[in-house]
């Protein structure tokens, strides 16, 4: 499976022991269709809040221990139930896909990693959770592994997201770089641009760098889980700086090719 930020990244993989699986892709697949519901389709601003607002009370009915009105919240709520897991961190989720919906510009990177925290690191903290690996120093390697996740994907689609009317660089840092929103409507390839989307990316690999230690801290397969997907971040960060930043004409993704270097770094170089 995969979910927008994660879309590069293998989740719920072979790599898994078995009993993980189903949970981890009903996580999944809980960010996945509220994340939908902020970004895809034609509905309305409050047509979208409305659908988010129905996982909500499926969350209220699985924590007051009711059948929920959505059927496959009952396979969800037994994951929940049975791995003891956060619904607030379910419901950060929540708040963070409905702040799409209603918010599209951020004024510094304090405003910004608020919204990681709750629109990426709420995921990888479950995880952990479900893992029976959850701790104070695991949660932090977590949380910095997920905003630079978050962060990637932001970099690798600018275009996008600027066709969505979002922008997720800081204000202040455009402000910094001498880049106007104005440049944004056609492709910039200036200096400015370029030291902007540099300062950008350095920032998520140095995140990505601090995290690092979980993904040798987790055992085994759950380990090695967690190497790929830090590899595959890694090797998108390459592929952004090999285009020269241009990702509005050569959108950097993960292909078949770069699979074998994800392994690669996964098993050797990190």
């Amino acid at each position: 499976m995969a979910v927008d930020h994660y879309e590069n990244f293998p989740v719920a993989s072979c790599l898994l022991p078995r009993r993980f699986r189903r949970p981890v892709q009903l996580i999944y697949r809980f960010a996945r269709q509220a994340d939908d519901f902020a970004d895809e389709g034609d509905w309305s601003v409050d047509e979208r809040l409305a659908l988010l607002k129905t996982f909500g009370a499926g969350l209220k009915a699985i924590k007051d221990g009711k059948s929920p009105l959505i059927g496959w919240f009952d396979d969800l709520g037994e994951v929940i139930h049975d791995y003891n897991l956060p619904i607030t961190l379910f419901e950060d989720l929540l708040s963070a896909f409905a702040q799409d919906v209603t918010k599209s510009r951020y004024q510094d990177f304090t405003e910004l990693s608020d919204y990681c925290r709750r629109s990426a690191n709420p995921v990888g903290r479950l995880l952990l959770c479900l893992y029976g690996q959850a701790s104070d120093q695991h949660n932090a390697w977590s949380d910095a592994i997920c905003t630079s996740l978050q962060l990637i994907n932001f970099w690798q689609d600018v275009a996008i997201d600027y066709q969505k009317n979002r922008i997720y660089f800081p204000q202040c840092d455009m402000n910094q770089f001498g880049i106007t929103e104005k440049d944004l409507q056609q492709p910039p390839q200036s200096k400015a641009w370029q030291a902007l989307m540099q300062f950008q990316t350095e920032r998520a690999a140095a995140l990505m760098q601090s995290g690092k230690p979980l993904a040798h801290a987790l055992p085994g397969r759950l380990g090695m889980e967690l190497r790929m997907i830090v590899a595959g971040g890694e090797r998108i960060l390459q592929k952004i700086k090999a285009v020269e930043f241009d990702v509005f004409n050569r959108r950097p993704q993960l292909k078949g090719s770069d699979w074998g270097v994800v392994v690669v770094n996964a098993l050797f170089r990190l």
